[in-house]
């Protein structure tokens, strides 16, 4: 069955935003649906590519991928604050065993990636969802030499902040698109 797979991303540069519609034509390649959604940005004053994110396209996701540049090994605090004003939906359990993964941004190959992904991971597992990594299977995760981890799909974006995506990092990202959306629709 076909699944609707909700991503989510904060992106301040265009490094989180690439990764999330790479990971959306995973997602599409299956026959599965792709909502790309960011949270309200706060020292932008430029109009988001993707709309906001709303609590509703929260619950109505059957699978949920979440992004975020690091920052000082951690998610943006955008993203941050979005998750803790999800409480609502925790006490409801509204959440609870839907597949979830992460995917971030740095500027540097040691920029905090893996610590943010796990950080990222907290809300999710609050949330009780089901997480999702990326495996071995891909070969792309054993050759990269930029991004990419177990943990979820990762891009070194360099001092410059440019949103260019390597083969590698492309590719991770779009077979983590279908690995979430393949185990959305068996589970649906």
């Amino acid at each position: 069955m076909t699944a609707q797979v909700l991503i989510l991303y904060h992106s301040r540069h265009g490094s989180v935003q690439l990764l999330a519609e790479k990971i959306a034509i995973g997602v599409q390649s299956t026959g599965s649906e792709a909502v790309l959604r960011c949270v309200s940005p706060w020292q932008s004053s430029t109009t988001p590519a993707h709309p906001v994110v709303s609590k509703a396209d929260l619950v109505q996701a059957d699978a949920i991928a979440v992004g975020s540049p690091v920052r000082f090994g951690q998610m943006s605090s955008e993203m941050k604050y979005f998750w803790e004003q999800t409480s609502d939906l925790w006490l409801q359990g509204a959440l609870i065993d839907k597949p979830a993964g992460v995917f971030t941004s740095s500027s540097s190959m040691h920029g905090g990636q893996e610590a943010n992904l796990l950080g990222m991971m907290l809300p999710l597992l609050h949330h009780g969802m089901v997480l999702l990594g990326q495996p071995y299977d891909c070969p792309a995760l054993h050759q990269t030499q930029s991004g990419g981890t177990p943990y979820g799909p990762t891009q070194v974006a360099g001092h410059a902040g440019k949103a260019v995506l390597s083969t590698h990092e492309a590719t991770l990202c779009v077979e983590f698109g279908k690995r979430l959306a393949r185990f959305a629709g068996k589970l649906r």
